[in-house]
């Protein structure tokens, strides 16, 4: 099927010049465009056209005017499968109780694991299903969802089925990870290694064997895992044939950058406390640095170093963290504009960090994350014709229609 996607008011490319990631500098390069068309063919982009030359035969014209297309939006690090609610948490910080201090009285992570473990795959299903359509509704056609809340084999596996329910249900691409190295459980509080062994030689292998996920993830903090137990943990999964990624220097310095870095990781989340002398080390790497702007206004806390990550030539992705503990925000755009205003990126290097690097979080940036001729037909269509409006709208969803490999997936209500 040919469709013309016909006379945007711009359209902003993120053109990569078939390098498929934006550092430094190039992460203001966005590429924007006007006066011009795209054509569509079998989910593919196959021309920037101008408008005026746009008169062969399509199968479908959708009339542009006065929008402003964008790739479509890559969600890169969420926690979306959960049950119960952490509100009274909520209360307790606004109180003076800290994330790490309410989370070793036995909350945090394993109040939401007592929740999910009670739950049955039909109700966590059914919890999650409206959250994804909202990610859908803000143009976003790539979401990425950890387990983790459910840290036994039997609860692990059943977020993960769940995951993968969500890939039959939806038309965006869903993917998988495996976080069951999150916390440790309370019946394995004080037997580390037992738990390690329950994920690298039961989980681990079976995740792998069923295809259940994508990635591998871990939390590396003094309130969980350290950077030698991680170590191990991601020694099994690459030997799996997992990709990694890791939580980690959100509240310690405790190794697991350094660890992350010497498996290759592709991205290593968060990076509040990231001290300045390890920044170049990031920047060296083909690891994206994944900033998570919405913890750190959700638990009133330092921000990850953005622009010296940007200024050294890093690669770096934006995400919301959707979780129901540290950061119970499901709105990118809201994350756009803190991203602007607390961390000083300007526009386009956001634009970049929701598109084409987040892509290269996840392992997909070949694919999707900017509009060039060979990728996926993904787009974000939004109600506008100035893309600064999209960031300038702080917390306001201005997408209008989503669009996965050139078919309409949302459209706004009049």
């Amino acid at each position: 099927m040919k469709t013309l996607f016909k006379n945007p008011a711009q359209i902003v490319t993120v053109d990569t010049n078939g390098k498929n990631e934006k550092r430094g500098h190039e992460a203001s390069e966005i590429g924007v465009l006007e006066d011009t068309s795209i054509v569509t063919e079998n989910g593919k982009i196959v021309e920037l056209i101008h408008t005026r030359n746009a008169t062969g035969k399509y199968d479908e014209v959708l009339d542009l005017s006065g929008k402003t297309v964008l790739p479509g939006l890559i969600e890169c690090h969420t926690h979306t499968a959960f049950a119960g609610s952490r509100a009274n948490e909520f209360k307790l910080r606004l109180q003076g109780k800290s994330y790490e201090e309410i989370a070793k009285a036995g909350g945090g992570i394993n109040t939401t694991v007592q929740a999910v473990r009670k739950a049955s795959f039909e109700e966590l299903l059914e919890l999650v299903i409206p959250r994804v359509k909202y990610f859908i509704a803000q143009g976003i056609t790539t979401l990425e969802i950890k387990s983790g809340y459910g840290l036994s084999f039997y609860d692990e596996i059943k977020l993960l089925q769940v995951i993968g329910k969500l890939n039959d249900i939806f038309p965006i691409d869903i993917v998988p990870t495996f976080l069951g190295a999150h916390t440790f459980p309370p019946e394995y509080k004080n037997d580390h290694a037992k738990y390690i062994d329950i994920i690298t030689n039961e989980l681990i292998p079976y995740i792998a064997e069923q295809n259940l996920a994508v990635f591998c993830d871990a939390f590396c903090e003094s309130t969980a895992f350290s950077a030698g137990e991680v170590d191990v943990i991601f020694s099994a999964a690459e030997d799996a044939g997992l990709k990694l990624k890791l939580h980690t220097e959100q509240f310690n310095n405790i190794g697991g950058l350094e660890t992350a870095l010497k498996h290759n990781a592709v991205s290593v989340d968060h990076l509040e406390v990231l001290p300045e002398d390890k920044v170049h080390a990031i920047a060296g790497s083909d690891t994206v640095a994944v900033l998570l702007p919405g913890v750190s206004f959700f638990l009133d806390y330092d921000y990850a170093p953005a622009r010296k990550l940007i200024d050294s030539g890093a690669l770096v992705a934006l995400a919301t963290d959707y979780n129901p503990g540290s950061s119970h925000i499901q709105n990118l755009n809201l994350i756009m504009s803190f991203a602007a205003i607390k961390m000083k990126m300007s526009v386009e290097e956001i634009i970049s960090a929701v598109t084409i690097n987040a892509a290269k979080a996840l392992g997909k940036e070949k694919e999707t994350g900017s509009i060039e001729t060979g990728k996926n037909a993904d787009f974000a269509i939004f109600d506008t014709n100035e893309y600064a409006d999209i960031v300038y709208n702080v917390g306001k969803n201005l997408n209008w229609m989503t669009v996965k490999k050139g078919k309409l997936v949302y459209k706004k209500e009049p």
